[in-house]
């Protein structure tokens, strides 16, 4: 039943509508015979629509309202007046009121009046009160966060916009919040066009063809891709981004919130290719379109498969046990030709190139993994080894910022990976920076003593 207060100074009125009120069962009438009283009774508890008459002793309906508005109140007003003109209703709309009510001579008719202005009041109430929660909720996401992050609403409206992003692009949250139409892609391309918030419901064809390489799909929706960019400068940017879909308690999508990393350093080289068709068995021939064809067809990629688990193995055995990693790296090699999605692989090609000083090559080998698997510690920490091995040796503060933030992802999976955590200590001390790295340094000497460490799981374990 909804709740009503009811504000005016004719005692006689309020009477007979709460009496009114009181034998129906649609409405609980409280009331108050001047605006002061009408403050007091908030004050023991809200209530779900005011109304409040707009002539009267000391505070009017309309002085009223402009009270609750100041404070915050958006509790549903309706200004209830012997004035049934055109201004005063105007008035009574521009000093915050939802909706102007003229009084009738006859209490029923008035009471039933009442009645469906308040269900109307609060009908609308509701939904402006969701959407405003839901742009609360999804402001307060990006603005904890520490990775620059923005937000649209269904309508691609800017919603959202903090402080790490107005740090990114130079552009403030009060001059695109607000704006549509794509002007939030001018930032990050110099020119409106769709983003990868833009294209979350949409094919991986129709991803790639607005030149985006897509690292991974989540099951929460997100997705995770990279692509190129250009600054105000007009300088290019490798851009790191994700996009995932919001949704309210009903499931219904709400909004799209997009986070970005300028990687540029990590992934300059990186080629951006075009759409593509992807076959469903890469390096097999197509397979006829007959149900007689399918077992066999599948017994052969298994068997297939085998041979590329076959020559891991191979060269896992090379690398750990014999330390012969150009061989390892051949073996590796021929794993991929039969199956070239194996992200393992690519990473123990990596670590092996690594160990004998192709960094160029261990570098590519280890993006390949994590663009295969984006959220793999794993492969995230080899990424990070060899971006920090590569910072050291060339004293390049880009490389190893970027292997700070990959370590920092593998901290987000593995809090107590104690590794994880001395090596951001490490490339912090690298980067003159030695205040950080002793907190981080001293937390990775915390988890060991604690005995907490929690290593990460090599997939070569399970062949040796």
């Amino acid at each position: 039943m909804l709740s009503v207060l009811l504000i005016d100074d004719d005692p006689a009125l309020l009477e007979m509508l709460k009496l009114i009120a009181d034998r129906s069962s649609e409405i609980t009438m409280l009331t108050a015979q001047s605006g002061q009283e009408g403050l007091n009774v908030l004050k023991k508890g809200l209530v779900d629509v005011i109304i409040v008459d707009d002539v009267m002793a000391g505070i009017t309906g309309n002085g009223f309202i402009q009270m609750l508005r100041r404070e915050g109140n958006t509790t549903p007003s309706i200004i209830f007046s012997e004035d049934g003109s055109e201004h005063a209703e105007l008035l009574a709309l521009k000093n915050g009121a939802d909706f102007y009510l003229k009084k009738e001579r006859d209490p029923r008719r008035q009471f039933q009046e009442i009645t469906a202005l308040v269900k109307k009041a609060q009908g609308e109430s509701f939904a402006s009160r969701s959407a405003a929660t839901n742009r609360r909720v999804v402001g307060d996401l990006i603005n904890f966060s520490s990775d620059p992050g923005f937000a649209i609403d269904r309508s691609g409206v800017v919603i959202a916009w903090n402080d790490s992003m107005e740090q990114l692009t130079d552009v403030t949250a009060d001059t695109i919040i607000g704006r549509g139409d794509f002007a939030y892609a001018e930032p990050f391309f110099g020119k409106r066009r769709q983003m990868l918030v833009d294209l979350m419901f949409e094919s991986e064809e129709e991803i790639r063809k607005a030149k985006y390489m897509i690292i991974g799909r989540l099951k929460n929706g997100s997705l995770i891709a990279v692509t190129r960019g250009r600054k105000k400068n007009g300088s290019e940017w490798t851009i790191w981004t994700k996009a995932m879909p919001v949704y309210d308690s009903s499931g219904t999508f709400v909004a799209a919130i997009e986070t970005v990393r300028d990687v540029t350093a990590t992934f300059s080289d990186v080629i951006i290719p075009e759409a593509v068709t992807e076959d469903l068995a890469p390096g097999l021939p197509d397979a006829p379109a007959m149900p007689t064809m399918k077992k066999p067809v599948n017994r052969l990629i298994k068997k297939i498969l085998r041979n590329a688990s076959a020559h891991y193995r191979e060269g896992i055995f090379l690398s750990v046990r014999e330390k012969k990693y150009k061989e390892a790296i051949a073996a590796f090699d021929r794993a991929l030709e039969i199956d070239d999605t194996l992200a393992y692989v690519w990473n123990e090609r990596g670590i092996c190139c690594r160990e004998t000083g192709d960094y160029t090559t261990a570098l590519k080998s280890c993006l390949r993994a994590v663009e295969l698997s984006p959220e793999n510690p794993e492969f995230l920490f080899s990424l990070g080894e060899i971006l920090e091995q590569i910072g050291v040796m060339y004293m390049s503060s880009k490389y190893l910022e970027s292997a700070i933030q990959t370590f920092r992802m593998v901290i987000g999976q593995i809090p107590n990976n104690a590794d994880a955590w001395m090596h951001i200590g490490r490339c912090l001390k690298e980067t003159g920076k030695p205040d950080e790295a002793k907190f981080y340094m001293d937390r990775s000497r915390d988890i060991m003593m604690g005995n907490r460490d929690t290593p990460i799981k090599r997939t070569r374990d399970e062949y040796l």
